[in-house]
């Protein structure tokens, strides 16, 4: 239920603002009788009380288990019949909804939105403890064998009373629906809303690097992770950061790491990085015993980038790739663009963030960039080690 990819420039986004005072970023398209919705609450995992690991995702999974006076079966049958498709998710910071429907059955899809709204794991746990100490960011989401049985009904109103409210709200809206329409569909869904969220204050926090965590399993391949530093979105040096991790391992068959252990070597079918906005991070898998070896080449292509930063040629290739890979990638189909435009409403972009994104992109300087490496990448890393 997707469309096929649209010219960048010609994206209109409008803000809509229903009568309750309820906002939403909308892109028309009427070119598919299909609208996507998505939205979000701040507020996920890391919300959970200690002792109750595993509640926002919990609750997210019995969203569409039965609402109203529907059980679970009756609910799916209902969704059917108004060719929609609905799904609720917990992540570390957010609680992300969203619903694909038939624009012509949108009066039935949106009445069953409305409804639902009311009612390696081991390994990855040792790392999160090891870099984040007791921060919420390294309690597991998805719960334990200790902390879900203790979860009640009532613990699961309580969080769903503290999080759902309008404060903490972002909607983003894709399709075969006009902004008069849309205004009364928020009100609809959202107006019955609270007005405040209650939720727990969550205090920033770095990843503790220059330590090593093993975890020895009976596994044919060994698990890398590495760790350095990261770039929030608002730090002047974030578009530097965003072209050195495209060029160190975000470009998937272009980038350092690749050339470096895929092409050369051949000791991993894939490596890459990823810049967060608590570190950058190394990922690959290799054969247990090449291990030692794909991690001392990857310790040194990072090491030899900290040192010299990339060439003249690799940062062209980089802003290139970077620009007109955004508008396919990110922008390609309904879903895909109500899924960015809403990541762009959690962290505070504005509506023509896609244009000033390119614009900021050109900007960067060779120079920036080496400094970016430099800062960034000169720390000892974290590093995770699964396998045998």
């Amino acid at each position: 239920m997707t469309l096929g990819a649209r010219p960048h420039a010609a994206m209109n986004i409008q803000e809509v603002k229903s009568e309750k005072g309820i906002i939403a970023w909308l892109v028309e398209d009427h070119t598919v009788e299909i609208v996507n919705i998505g939205f979000a609450f701040k507020g996920g995992t890391k919300q959970d009380p200690v002792g109750k690991e595993g509640m926002a995702k919990l609750m997210a999974g019995l969203f569409i288990e039965g609402a109203g006076h529907y059980d679970s079966g009756a609910f799916q049958v209902k969704l059917d019949h108004a060719g929609a498709e609905m799904s609720l998710d917990a992540q570390s910071d957010d609680i992300y909804g969203s619903m694909c429907m038939l624009s012509k059955k949108q009066d039935a899809a949106f009445g069953l939105l409305r409804l639902a709204r009311d009612p390696n794991a081991i390994a990855q746990r040792k790392w999160l403890r090891a870099i984040y100490g007791a921060h919420p960011c390294s309690r597991p989401g998805e719960g334990t064998k200790e902390s879900l049985p203790g979860i009640t009904p009532s613990d699961l109103r309580a969080f769903h009373q503290a999080i759902f409210a309008r404060d903490g709200l972002h909607i983003a809206v894709v399709g075969d629906i006009d902004a008069n329409t849309l205004r009364e569909r928020l009100d609809q869904l959202f107006g019955d809303l609270p007005e405040q969220q209650t939720l727990v204050p969550v205090y920033d926090v770095a990843p503790k690097l220059g330590q090593l965590v093993e975890e020895n399993y009976d596994l044919p391949q060994t698990s890398l992770t590495l760790a350095w530093p990261g770039v929030k979105p608002s730090a002047p040096d974030f578009y530097a950061a965003v072209l050195l991790n495209d060029i160190l391992g975000g470009s998937y068959l272009t980038s350092r790491l690749y050339e470096e252990v895929r092409q050369k070597r051949g000791l991993a079918y894939h490596v890459s990085s990823e810049l967060t906005l608590d570190s950058l991070l190394v990922t690959t898998e290799t054969r247990s015993d090449c291990a030692a070896q794909t991690l001392s080449i990857v310790r040194d292509v990072v090491k030899q980038m900290a040192q010299q930063g990339p060439t003249g040629a690799e940062l062209k290739a980089a802003k290139k790739h970077l620009i007109g890979a955004y508008a396919i990638d990110q922008l390609g189909s309904t879903r895909s663009i109500a899924d960015r435009l809403l990541d762009l409403q959690i962290h505070k972009a504005d509506v023509d963030y896609n244009q000033r994104r390119a614009r900021s992109i050109g900007r960067v300087t060779l120079k920036q960039v080496k400094a970016a490496a430099k800062k960034l990448l000169s720390a000892e890393p974290a590093i995770l080690v699964v396998g045998p």
